[in-house]
């Protein structure tokens, strides 16, 4: 550092508060600038904010049927029937919709226990 602002910074710190304050009131003035935090960053969250926030863990899962190869579209729906309990027609209707949940709100090992089951007769199944 030169010796100026060496020595600018040696008055600051002898400041007090009030006169802390009228510097900056001065600054502002002087040069047409602001000293107060943007708006934006306060409301949306600097990265300070994002790392104080906690992250809620997901406890519900939802086991999304995506794909049913036509040649493996009768033991799907098999599996799908005895993992759900629904009937043939209602389990024959959800896998030819698929896109489509198959189970909702269901805890992480279950989802991941139906998708090895589902996967194993050949569907391409998601968790959410």
């Amino acid at each position: 550092m030169s010796t100026a602002t060496d020595e600018i910074l040696d008055k600051l710190k002898s400041l007090t508060l009030l006169e802390a304050s009228e510097l900056v009131k001065q600054i502002e003035e002087a040069f047409g600038v602001s000293a107060a935090a943007p708006v934006g960053q306060m409301m949306m969250g600097g990265p300070a904010a994002v790392a104080a926030e906690p992250v809620e863990e997901q406890t519900e899962f939802t086991v999304m049927l995506e794909e049913v190869p036509a040649d493996k579209k009768i033991a799907i729906l098999k599996e799908v029937r005895a993992i759900t309990g629904l009937g043939l027609k209602e389990a024959k209707d959800l896998v030819e919709a698929a896109p489509k949940a198959v189970k909702e709100a269901i805890a992480k090992d279950a989802a991941e226990e139906m998708k090895k089951q589902l996967e194993a007769v050949g569907a391409k199944i998601s968790i959410k």
